[in-house]
This record gives C-alpha cells, structure tokens and sequence, in this order.
C-alpha cells in the first residue's frame, strides 16, 4: 500500500508513553551492553513468546494472561548470556526509588517493579568472558531512558544490548521501526539481531528483509553485485564455526492502543514471523528468540478489524527493524575476533 507511513521517529518511541535508553562498554576485554524500554508510571499491559531451544529470561511467566499481574514498569533487553540477567536488577532500583511499581504494601513506596528481562549471547565477544553486564548497566539504561534523550530517536547497530551481537557472521545490532495505522493508532518495534541464521540471502546477498521496507525508508538499497556475493560467501566458508554457535534475537513491539494480556501475547506470538521473514533459519536450539509487547493504553481498544491490522503492521516492524539493525552496524575487531557490518561485506548495496 502506497499510503503507509513511519512514524516521527521511525522507532518504537513513536509509540506515546515508551522511551528507550542503551547503555554499552566497549574495549578491554568489554564488548556488550544492556538496553531498557521504559512504560511510564502506570506501568503498560504486556506479553511475550518465547521461542528457539536456549531461552535466558526473567519474569516472563508474569505475562500470562492467566497470572494476577496485569502491568509492566519496564522491559530489559541485555548481553552477558544467563549472567546479565543480573542487569535487571539495577532497573528495579532505579524504579522502586522512584515509587514505581506493583502495589505490595500500605505505603506508598512499598512495590514491587515488574521488570521483564531476557538476554543474548555475546560473552568472550570482547575479550575477555568475564566481561558481561551486572547491575549498574541496568541502572544507567534507565537513567539514559529517562533523560531528555529517552523520547528521541534511539541509536541504532552496534549500541545497548546489540553491541556484541553477531548473525549470520555478520556485525548484528540494535535497529527499530514503527508504523501509523489507518486509524491513526501506533505500533512499533526494537530488536536485537544476535542470530545463529542469516539475515541475507545466499543468493543474491540481499537481506531477507529488505521487500518489506516501506517506500523511500532506506535510500538507495540495491542487490549487491556477483564479486561481492562471491567475496562473502568465501569468508564464510574459511571462518570457523564456534560449537555450538550460540546466539538469540530479542525483540520489543510496543502500541499506543488499550489491549489485553491475552492480546497482548499474540502480538508478541505474530512478531516471531517477523523474524522469520527477516533470519534463516530461526528459533534454533541455539537461539532463544523473545519476543515482548507491550500496549500504554494511550487510544481506545481496537475493533477485530483495527487489531488485525495492528499484527499484520507489528509482524513487519518487526522484519524492518532486522533490516535497520544490520544497516546500523559496523565492522568490529577485537582479540576475540573480527565482524564484518553488512556495508563493509557488500559495499555495492549502498545504504
């Protein structure tokens, strides 16, 4: 449809009521970071699906629609594998000081910050294995998302939680996207592109992706050419393979409209085909693909019409925000290993 449209932003912070902050370390063995999407005080409705064989979560069963917990104060994307669950701790601090979060006491103060989380891969990536986020991570994601910048346009690639993702080979990385619908109503998406699949196509070196981009949303985007197909393709067949290749890509769609849990969980549920329009292959035994939702509430519940035309527009958010992440990244060298971006690999796309 020739009259869709991105929003200001093109991001998930169009979505009225989210701020994002990133906060990353890089250099000294360090090659990660955390990222944290924030609901506001009121906290918003929201969901997850969980998919793929090696899952690193936390508070995830809250979001059944079946359990007592209805809001989310914020939402933890990190690094550090298992480890850098630790970074949500930080987040609830911050929150619990600031008086937000599940009501669990007489006092004002006495709550509990719901704080969803889940984690990538990326340790040793830097350097060093130790290296991986804790708690003051948290902390500072929050402090970036609730500053000035926290409404702004969120930095993309190598950036927050995507700084020591790799997919397919490939530098991954931070990329969002969002959508105005027809009926005025927005949806939006932030991922983390860390897979063990590939975003690009074998055969003509375009990222899987890149059909669904909207019109005139990246600027001069062409097939690469056969020598730079057949470059790649040489490079990969010559880079060892680390066993097992873990990995995980991690997403958080967001809208302003009023939704249940339940609906709320199949938004998370359609944004899986997202990523599968945009990674090949997808939810591995390697990967622990997460998908989030989360709705503010700021419009009128939806219609059966409007809600389905909110997961066919989630669904490509999703898929758009795989293309901006790889675009995004850059080509990183560290001791642990050099990572070409997408650019640098096929520089004859142009971006």
């Amino acid at each position: 449809m020739s009259d869709r449209r991105t929003g200001s932003t093109n991001s998930l912070v169009d979505v009225d009521g989210l701020r994002i902050g990133h906060v990353q370390r890089v250099g000294a063995g360090w090659l990660t970071g955390s990222t944290v999407v924030l609901a506001g005080v009121g906290g918003a409705v929201g969901g997850v699906d969980v998919r793929g064989g090696g899952p690193g979560t936390r508070e995830t069963d809250l979001l059944d629609p079946r359990n007592n917990v209805q809001r989310v104060h914020a939402v933890l994307l990190t690094g550090g594998s298992a480890f850098g669950l630790a970074a949500a701790d930080g987040v609830m601090a911050r929150l619990a000081a600031a008086g937000v979060g599940y009501p669990v006491g007489p006092e004002p103060g006495q709550v509990v910050p719901i704080v969803p989380a889940a984690v990538v891969f990326d340790l040793g990536r830097g350097g060093d294995f130790t290296a991986r986020p804790d708690a003051s991570f948290g902390g500072l994601a929050y402090d970036e998302a609730a500053g000035p910048s926290g409404v702004a346009a969120p930095l993309a690639g190598c950036v927050g939680a995507g700084t020591g993702a790799v997919a397919g080979g490939l530098k991954g990385g931070v990329g969002s996207a969002s959508e105005v619908l027809p009926d005025g109503s927005t949806v939006g998406a932030l991922v983390v592109v860390n897979a063990v699949g590939s975003t690009v196509d074998v055969v003509t070196g375009e990222l899987l992706g890149a059909r669904h981009l909207l019109a005139g949303e990246v600027p001069a985007l062409r097939r690469p050419s056969p020598d730079d197909l057949a470059a790649a393709l040489d490079a990969a067949a010559t880079r060892p393979e680390p066993r097992p290749p873990l990995a995980t890509t991690l997403v958080v769609l967001g809208t302003d409209l009023a939704l249940s849990k339940a609906q709320c969980q199949k938004v998370a549920g359609i944004g899986h085909d997202g990523l599968a329009r945009a990674i090949n292959p997808v939810h591995t035994m390697f990967d622990g693909d997460t998908v989030f939702s989360v709705a503010t509430g700021m419009r009128e519940a939806p219609d059966p019409v409007a809600f389905h035309a909110l997961l066919g527009a989630a669904a490509d958010c999703v898929t758009r925000a795989v293309v901006h992440a790889m675009l995004a990244a850059t080509t990183v060298e560290t001791s642990a290993g050099a990572w070409r971006s997408y650019s640098d690999a096929f520089p004859s796309a142009g971006s």
